[in-house]
């Protein structure tokens, strides 16, 4: 008898468990941000660039440099900022491993920079990107001046034979 009305109940369960039902979202617009951007991007300059010397089978490590400048300091709302490198395809050719360990300063009222911190007050952690994940991310509060760096890394380099690739990694900053 109770296996009866399991047969019964079930079909009456699954469809109302299947059906969609109604979602409201809700979303705040303030008029006065209406129109700004979320955030200014530079590209550092070639000599501010991180720089290393590769040749076919060694190993090496990088000198720091500047990749990007970011200016958010029209924008009170944090900012999640994406770091790619975008030919690693190429990379995979002339290395076998990049690992590259990711800087963020933030400029302080006196123009000198300084590791930045997350919106608790906390300092960014150590944050790297590889030929294996390609991209990190990392939100940062607004209403601030940012230095997206490298800086430090290793590699073990396999060829220098550029047919294969590019010996230099391409990078890409997206902020939302």
């Amino acid at each position: 008898m109770r296996n009866k009305w399991f047969k019964r109940l079930f079909p009456v369960l699954a469809l109302l468990l299947l059906t969609p039902w109604p979602v409201a979202y809700a979303h705040d617009f303030d008029n006065q941000m209406a129109g700004q951007d979320t955030a200014q991007i530079a590209v550092a300059e070639d000599s501010e660039s991180p720089t290393w010397t590769a040749f076919g089978k060694a190993l090496g490590g990088v000198t720091p440099g500047d990749l990007f400048y970011l200016d958010a300091t029209d924008n009170p709302a944090g900012i999640v900022a994406t770091l790619y490198i975008t030919n690693t395809q190429e990379l995979i050719g002339c290395y076998r491993n990049l690992i590259l360990k990711v800087g963020i300063y933030t400029e302080t009222d006196n123009g000198e920079w300084e590791k930045a911190s997350l919106g608790n007050g906390e300092p960014v952690p150590d944050t790297f990107i590889t030929m294996h994940n390609g991209q990190v991310s990392f939100t940062l509060p607004g209403l601030a001046r940012y230095k997206i760096t490298i800086d430090s890394g290793s590699f073990y380099c396999t060829t220098t034979d550029t047919k294969k690739g590019s010996l230099s990694p391409q990078f890409y900053l997206e902020v939302d």
